[in-house]
């Protein structure tokens, strides 16, 4: 007898949306250029904006999409912040493909 899988359509739904999240964060142009920027450590702000030219309140808003996604971490060090890659952003981006929904389901 074939064993059934049941499939809750509010976790697929659930998994559906941080997956788009993920996707429409490195999406944007910016956010990529940041992304790559981070990938050889951890910066501040202020070297972030050397390199990506746009006014300090986008850039601001562009690195809450990437936290948000959970691309990006940040931790405080006096009046700068600093921003890193999360440790698993490369899992998360992975995972947000929809391959990867299919591989981990076998």
């Amino acid at each position: 007898m074939a064993e059934s899988i049941r499939i809750e359509p509010r976790s697929v739904e659930h998994r559906a949306e941080r997956s788009v999240a993920v996707l429409v964060a490195v999406a944007d142009p910016i956010r990529w250029t940041v992304l790559e920027r981070l990938a050889d450590g951890t910066h501040c702000v202020c070297d972030l904006q050397a390199h990506v030219p746009i006014a300090a309140n986008l850039l601001s808003y562009h690195l809450k999409v990437l936290r948000e996604a959970g691309l990006v971490t940040s931790a405080r060090r006096g009046r700068w912040i600093d921003y890193s890659l999360a440790a698993d952003a490369h899992e998360r981006l992975a995972a947000a493909l929809p391959t990867a929904a299919l591989v981990s389901a076998r």
